[in-house]
């Protein structure tokens, strides 16, 4: 370790792939669909797993949903459906997978209302990152009224896998909120224009 603070689920244990999502992404304001999308099917595929199962198939992710292009995932028949079922580098859950392609439609029904998932998103939080002071990780909540407002709105537009818990999972990897705590060397950073963070994305 480099001395740098951190917080604790990122400390703990020798994992790199967690401490370099935690360092370069974890928090950091997304304004990309893609960005968007690639965030959504990954918590979708890590309920009732750990989120360190799933960043260690992130690749495999990547190379199984073209991308995580939004497009072509929206339009995957059930021959498709069946191949990824097959495939190791993701998880094979039926139920994760078709939701994904779901969750494509719906994606895509959502850019041509408001032009962007990124335009429809951001409201939810009044249109700034949310800059929380947590102290320790037992004062990180699993929701908000925030993500219980966006996890209903995106469920009534067809959205699968969007409980609350996991919406404010992706208010917190998008950087809506910064739930860095406030020892944490990323807290402030993440906070700083793109430009001045001292860490970038570690994937397009």
């Amino acid at each position: 370790m480099d001395g740098r603070t951190r917080c604790p689920w990122a400390s703990m244990g020798t994992d790199p792939v967690m401490r370099a999502y935690h360092d370069r992404e974890w928090g950091v304001p997304v304004h990309r669909d893609r960005k968007h999308f690639e965030f959504l099917i990954l918590e979708g595929a890590q309920a009732g797993l750990s989120w360190s199962t799933i960043l260690h198939r992130r690749a495999g992710y990547r190379r199984a949903f073209d991308g995580f292009d939004p497009g072509k995932v929206a339009r995957y028949d059930e021959r498709r459906i069946a191949t990824l079922l097959e495939d190791p580098g993701i998880v094979r859950n039926r139920r994760k997978v078709e939701s994904a392609v779901k969750n494509g439609q719906a994606f895509l029904a959502l850019q041509r209302e408001f032009g962007s998932f990124d335009a429809y998103v951001w409201p939810f939080v009044g249109g700034a990152p949310r800059r929380n002071r947590w102290r320790t990780g037992r004062d990180v909540p699993a929701t908000s009224s925030e993500s219980d407002a966006l996890s209903r709105d995106l469920q009534r537009r067809g959205f699968g896998f969007v409980g609350s818990t996991i919406v404010y999972a992706h208010l917190q990897a998008v950087g809506m909120v910064n739930d860095h705590l406030v020892d944490c060397f990323r807290h402030d950073e993440v906070a700083r224009p793109a430009s001045a963070r001292t860490a970038g994305p570690v994937s397009p």
